[in-house]
């Protein structure tokens, strides 16, 4: 194999996973061992991504705000469970201007405890609540094996952070925006995910409780993308966020967080892309349609660049995020190939017989050859560019749930539990036990993703381990 072809995904789907990432543009390796660089190409989705999320969290209430990167290690302490679960990826900073600091800071690996802190000298009546507050930036997590995207040492995303004057508020809090992460994951991303309740063996260090957004990969291992988590008391208890309640009592605040990340481009890649390259839900997508005009002389340059830029000038108009490519000395193949790898919706391509014909070719990247392309007429061509992305984002669903679906599976034993979850996911019922959970993942690997919360049977079974009786069934599967 060349050095720098992509493998099929058949052949090493991990690998085709990295060099895809570094071929397609999206990211390289920093010297720092573990962070990465997000590329102009990848930084474009993500603000994409970006601009969809804000939106939402806009509408149901929330503002933006921005607190440090570091913290004192001391507020890590306050809380027990918190800081055990995230003591082995603390950065610790102990020197600064020259000198060993009275105190050591840790390079935030979430913000609950300095937004704790924070919010304790804020609220001090029931009129001062809720607190709806959002934060985008980087945290760093000392992480032992990283991969692009999926997992690394610094990583971006959201943090939201609320405070609610009693338990119901709360967590309607934590389902409103797990509501919210599920419409991001289908409308925008075309990522059919399944909401659900992380167990206590899987839930945030500190949470009462935590609930999960997870993907199916085209591997059929599982990829968390977004969680959110409802806290209880426990944080306010730690960071004394305490108000006057209506009946002028002192009381303590409830509160939740979440987060969604850079790993959601992860989870586009491996959810959509395929042996070529990327293939971009159209939502996020960083350029929607590219334009490649074709002409070998320059009397049909003339006549081809005027329609192209006519084109062009058109679909921007419209909003459509449009690129033309007017690269010299490169062949219309080479072109085709290299957008393709960039995941670009529609290819608009505009030869000499298009002119004539006052037509243009589109080519689909989410359906492979001819059947993908269709030639169109030039009049209306935004609202048929249009028409086109929305086909293509509710195509790349429909192909993705069914995918997900058909590699779900309701084994009748254990015994079978194991086979699936080796190449797939079982939805099968478990008792609640840890010792039951603990012996799955200690004979598969695979991890209890959620207890889902749509689609669970009527009545009760038998847990797929013990035995024993069981109210819910979880879904358990392999993962990133």
């Amino acid at each position: 194999m060349a050095e720098d072809k992509l493998p099929t995904r058949a052949e090493d789907f991990s690998e085709w996973y990295n060099k895809l990432v570094l071929k397609a543009d999206m990211a390289d390796y920093s010297p720092v061992r573990g962070c990465m660089v997000v590329k102009p190409y990848g930084w474009t989705l993500w603000e994409n991504m970006q601009a969809g999320l804000d939106r939402r969290f806009k509408e149901t209430g929330h503002v933006n705000a921005a607190f440090p990167t570091l913290i004192p290690m001391s507020f890590f302490e306050k809380e027990k469970e918190h800081v055990e679960g995230f003591a082995p990826e603390l950065a610790v900073v102990t020197h600064g201007g020259g000198e060993e600091l009275e105190e050591p800071l840790v390079v935030r690996p979430t913000s609950e405890t300095i937004i704790g802190y924070m919010y304790s000298k804020w609220i001090k009546s029931w009129r001062d609540l809720p607190v709806l507050i959002n934060q985008w930036g980087s945290v760093l997590r000392w992480e032992l094996r990283t991969k692009l995207f999926l997992r690394t040492a610094e990583f971006y995303w959201q943090e939201g952070h609320t405070a609610h004057a009693s338990a119901e508020e709360a967590q309607e809090e934590t389902y409103r925006m797990l509501d919210v992460y599920t419409d991001f994951a289908i409308n925008d991303c075309a990522i059919p995910v399944i909401k659900g309740v992380k167990t206590e063996t899987e839930k945030f260090a500190g949470a009462v409780m935590s609930t999960t957004i997870e993907a199916m990969m085209q591997d059929k291992k599982a990829l968390q993308s977004g969680t959110s988590h409802y806290f209880g008391q426990n944080f306010a208890k730690a960071f004394d966020i305490q108000f006057l309640n209506r009946e002028n009592t002192l009381e303590y605040a409830y509160t939740t967080s979440w987060g969604l990340s850079t790993r959601m481009i992860g989870a586009i890649i491996m959810t959509h892309g395929d042996d070529q390259g990327l293939i971009l839900p159209p939502k996020v997508a960083p350029i929607q349609a590219i334009v490649v005009p074709i002409y070998k002389t320059d009397e049909e340059k003339s006549k081809v660049m005027e329609v192209a830029d006519k084109v062009f000038s058109e679909l921007k108009a419209a909003g459509i995020r449009i690129k033309m490519d007017d690269r010299e000395g490169l062949t219309p193949g080479f072109k085709y190939n290299d957008w393709e790898m960039r995941g670009v919706p529609v290819r608009i391509e505009i030869g000499p017989k298009d002119v004539e014909k006052g037509s243009v070719a589109l080519a689909r990247r989410d359906v492979a050859g001819r059947e993908g392309k269709s030639f169109v007429s030039q009049t209306a061509l935004a609202s048929t560019v249009s028409g086109l992305l929305s086909e293509i984002h509710d195509s790349l669903l429909k192909r993705a749930t069914e995918f997900r679906d058909a590699n779900i599976h309701d084994p009748k034993s254990y015994n079978d539990l194991k086979k699936v979850v080796a190449d797939g996911w079982a939805f099968s019922y478990w008792c609640g036990n840890k010792a039951c959970e603990a012996k799955i993942k200690e004979d598969t690997k695979a991890t209890a993703r959620c207890i889902p919360l749509e689609g669970q049977p009527e009545g009760k079974g038998k847990c797929i381990v013990c035995g024993n009786e069981a109210e819910k069934k979880a879904l358990f599967g392999r993962a990133y």
